[in-house]
């Protein structure tokens, strides 16, 4: 979702790093790539340990997201092509779910940009006991929507999520945001969404 279908990374890298400099703790932006992507605890847990900052996990956890909320008040923008792409496949009756290492309440904000109508099933990383690089999360989502792993294309913009993606069994295209991501078996990489449909995808799950 960050980074993928809404251009978002500038906010979590804006309530993170500015937080940390409030504190007096202010963190260099090579930090940013590291982090990018991944599962709240993992961001955490990092940052706390380079920044030094005198936070509990949950502590810092808690007011990041208090920040990314507020920065997002007034809805965010979606990233290239991502908007035609929902409208196109649901125009050819293919089912989507959204899996997310942010939290619940995080995509709920967000799905009032992207349009919660979009999606059959959402996964948030606060609802799994292992979230991305782990596979538990698109496996949940390939369950939910009746789908073999192996026929789902997982769209991602970090290698935190093409490693899930890739760990699940599926498809994967990557549309990187912030940091790069390198092409693979059944890993295709493209600048952005812009010219993926339905056709496209398809195309994908034919590659070996």
């Amino acid at each position: 979702m960050d980074g993928t279908l809404v251009d978002t990374e500038d906010f979590w890298w804006e309530a993170e790093s500015t937080l940390l400099a409030e504190l007096g703790h202010p963190i260099g932006v090579e930090e940013r790539e590291i982090v990018v992507g991944g599962p709240m605890s993992r961001v955490v847990d990092h940052l706390l340990r380079v920044s030094g900052a005198p936070l509990t996990p949950a502590e810092f956890g808690d007011a990041i997201n208090e920040r990314f909320v507020e920065l997002i008040g007034q809805g965010v923008p979606v990233r290239p092509g991502a908007k035609a792409l929902l409208t196109d496949l649901a125009a050819h009756g293919v089912p989507v779910a959204l899996v997310s290492a942010s939290h619940r309440r995080i995509i709920d904000q967000v799905l009032k940009t992207l349009g919660a109508h979009h999606f059959a099933f959402t996964v948030a990383g606060d609802e799994v006991e292992r979230t991305k690089p782990y596979p538990d999360p698109y496996l949940l989502a390939a369950a939910e929507l009746g789908a073999e792993p192996a026929r789902c294309v997982v769209i991602e913009d970090a290698p935190t999520g093409v490693r899930s993606g890739q760990a699940a069994g599926c498809h994967v295209l990557a549309v990187p945001s912030v940091a790069a991501v390198e092409p693979g078996p059944r890993t295709t990489v493209r600048a952005t969404l812009e010219g993926v449909d339905t056709a496209l995808l398809r195309g994908l799950l034919s590659e070996k």
